[in-house]
């Protein structure tokens, strides 16, 4: 059996004119497109460290929701050969400012993508629907309108 892990993500956002673009990076190992996501950190919330983490792997401030908008499942392979099940908490967060220089710059490459083009980059069932129903008018959508300007 495989043993489970617990993550937390940010999900970067911000608006361009009235298009709402999301924010991914790619991963350290293979170069695939994620969110910004690491272990919970002792004394702190959730939603603060994934705030820690945009900052770190993707060199992004702003205003992150205290309450998250999804979750996912995946499974991470060792080195060794051994499948650990990650669950990630999603916590979105609207970006007020993109720094030039930040901690994980030269090991990451990130980009701005639509809504439906985060849900494919991705390829995670489970953000899905969330990513698409974000292509809506974001400033209806119930779980992040109170992060837009």
């Amino acid at each position: 059996m495989a043993q489970r892990t617990k993550k937390v993500a940010a999900l970067p956002l911000q608006l361009f004119g009235d298009r709402l673009k999301v924010l991914l990076i790619t991963s350290r190992d293979t170069g695939r497109w994620i969110m910004p996501k690491g272990c919970p950190m002792v004394g702190e919330q959730d939603w603060r460290a994934a705030e820690i983490e945009a900052l770190e792997e993707a060199g992004v401030e702003g205003t992150i929701s205290r309450k998250p908008i999804g979750e996912f499942e995946y499974a991470k392979i060792s080195n060794d050969g051994t499948s650990v099940l990650v669950k990630a908490t999603v916590y979105p967060l609207y970006v007020d400012k993109v720094k030039r220089r930040w901690k994980e710059r030269h090991e990451r490459k990130r980009h701005w993508f639509s809504p439906k083009g985060a849900a494919k980059a991705l390829n995670q069932p489970e953000l899905e629907d969330l990513l698409l129903d974000l292509k809506n008018d974001p400033k209806k959508n119930k779980s992040i309108r109170g992060l837009l300007p």
